[in-house]
């Protein structure tokens, strides 16, 4: 064996060797990786690691639950007390109040109550705002939350199913993320529909077409005014259901317009990466000018097509770079960055 023969396996575990570079630069991740499936069933094979893309949907409820019900402990009460000055069909004093106060907060506002005072339509404009606030930063994290157990449960089911490896199966799953959302939000609105609408024939004794018809108007917060829940009965289901059915029409729509705007950033990316190469892409490819692309620079101008990033995102972390580097080699050692952390102490 000749002398480049032996030293091939040496030279090639160098750190700054090409081939150990391309191999590390391959391997390279902006982030810890992490793995898809976690526990779901402590007594078999772990599904969802608790790294997943699941862990960071999860709202403290205990704070939601909070800021809930403050707000309708608040509202009721200041409702109550000026209960006599707003008009309309009446049920129970405590009822009515929690009811108005859930109509007001989702934006609902049928109409069959409306405040007939200075004091009842000055309470009425300040939570109206305050509870678009609490839907808006907690409640709609909690619907989030509940399409994402459902979710769990349909990646399980899915995953059973296929009998595919937990790899290949967290691949897919990844990949169709949005989708899966969207489906469990869709067949959540759908039951709520259903329900609603049931409710509305069997309760307030209306036509199914009326009931339908009420339930739209309801859970897109038109609020027509000309059907409502007007029995006792009809007010309680409404407390509970105008809520979940309003956040989850939100979700749907949330969902809908995210899987819209994944779809076209797929057909981006595939666009990018089958389209032939001109020598006017690799000049703007070449960032340092020397005629020839490396493969980081490839993969920076490919990501900047995509619109993965940008050139204020390069600049700043080459000015990052530049300053770890503190020799100024193009390199960052650890001297670089011990020498760089000393410096700004």
């Amino acid at each position: 064996m000749d002398n480049e023969s032996a030293n091939r396996p040496l030279l090639s575990s160098l750190p700054n060797h090409p081939q150990q570079r391309k191999r590390r630069f391959r391997r390279c991740k902006t982030a810890p990786s992490t793995d898809i499936f976690s526990n779901l069933d402590k007594k078999n094979t772990s599904y969802l690691n608790s790294n997943s893309f699941f862990k960071g949907l999860h709202p403290n409820f205990r704070l939601v639950a909070l800021f809930l019900a403050l707000y309708l402990f608040i509202g009721s009460t200041c409702f109550y007390l000026v209960r006599n000055q707003i008009t309309g069909k009446k049920t129970n004093g405590i009822l009515d109040s929690l009811y108005f106060c859930v109509v007001t907060m989702t934006t609902v506002g049928y109409g069959d109550l409306v405040p007939d005072s200075v004091a009842s339509k000055l309470l009425a404009c300040m939570f109206v705002f305050s509870g678009m606030a609490i839907v808006s930063l907690f409640l709609s994290n909690a619907a989030d939350y509940l399409v994402e157990k459902q979710e769990v449960l349909l990646i399980k089911a899915l995953s059973q199913r296929n009998n595919s490896g937990e790899h290949q199966m967290g691949k897919e799953i990844e990949a169709d993320r949005v989708k899966y959302k969207f489906l469990v939000a869709t067949g959540a609105l759908v039951m709520l529909i259903i329900v609603g609408t049931l409710i509305l024939s069997m309760v307030e004794k209306l036509s199914i077409v009326d009931a339908f018809y009420c339930v739209c108007a309801t859970i897109t917060t038109l609020g027509y005014g000309d059907k409502s829940f007007s029995t006792t009965g009809g007010r309680v289901f409404a407390i509970f259901w105008i809520l979940i059915s309003t956040i989850c029409v939100a979700q749907f729509f949330l969902y809908l317009a995210e899987m819209h705007a994944e779809h076209r950033q797929r057909v981006l990316v595939n666009w990018v990466l089958t389209r032939k190469l001109t020598f006017v892409d690799l000049e703007a490819a070449d960032l340092d000018d020397d005629d020839v692309v490396s493969s980081a620079e490839f993969v920076i101008y490919k990501l900047k097509e995509m619109g993965k990033i940008n050139q204020e995102d390069v600049a700043l972390v080459m000015d990052e770079f530049e300053n770890l580097d503190f020799d100024q080699s193009g390199a960052i050692s650890k001297s670089d960055l011990i020498l760089a952390q000393s410096s700004q102490e």
